[in-house]
């Protein structure tokens, strides 16, 4: 069973930087260490496109771009797992994740401001996992959106 977790955070700069801090993929990798080290994505980030969420050592998930508005609003669709950079729809841990959408918006707040809001579908055994560790990616995300070029 998912269970829908929600994060929010408030970053002074504009939903522009911050969405680059999200999706470039030089910049992606140093918030998502949060959950695992060298974690990465291979995708090309356009809608409708596949989208591997990869750790170092072949494990993910297997997800698609279901929905984009650039600098606004980006909802992924898992599908799947992958085990030893082998991609899985079939087993049962991939069928409890079949279906669990991740939603990230970002709306314009004050005067240059970003208000970030995530929502994810978590299934009970990643629940406190994500509880623990989504509060620290949402600070490495402002850490790095805020950070003078």
């Amino acid at each position: 069973m998912k269970a829908q977790q929600e994060f929010t955070v408030t970053i002074n700069t504009s939903p522009e930087k911050v969405w680059k801090v999200l999706w470039d993929d030089k910049i992606y990798s140093l918030w998502t260490a949060i959950f695992s080290q060298g974690s990465y994505a291979k995708t090309d980030w356009k809608e409708g496109s596949k989208v591997l969420f990869l750790t170092p050592d072949g494990r993910g998930m297997v997800s698609k771009i279901k929905q984009k508005m650039p600098n606004k609003y980006m909802l992924f669709e898992h599908l799947g797992v992958v085990k030893n950079n082998i991609e899985n729809l079939e087993s049962k841990e991939a069928k409890e994740w079949a279906g669990a959408t991740e939603t990230y918006m970002l709306e314009s707040v004050d005067s240059g401001k970003t208000h970030l809001t995530v929502k994810m579908d978590v299934v009970e055994e990643y629940k406190n996992f994500f509880l623990d560790t989504w509060p620290k990616a949402m600070d490495k995300i402002k850490e790095l959106a805020e950070k003078k070029n």
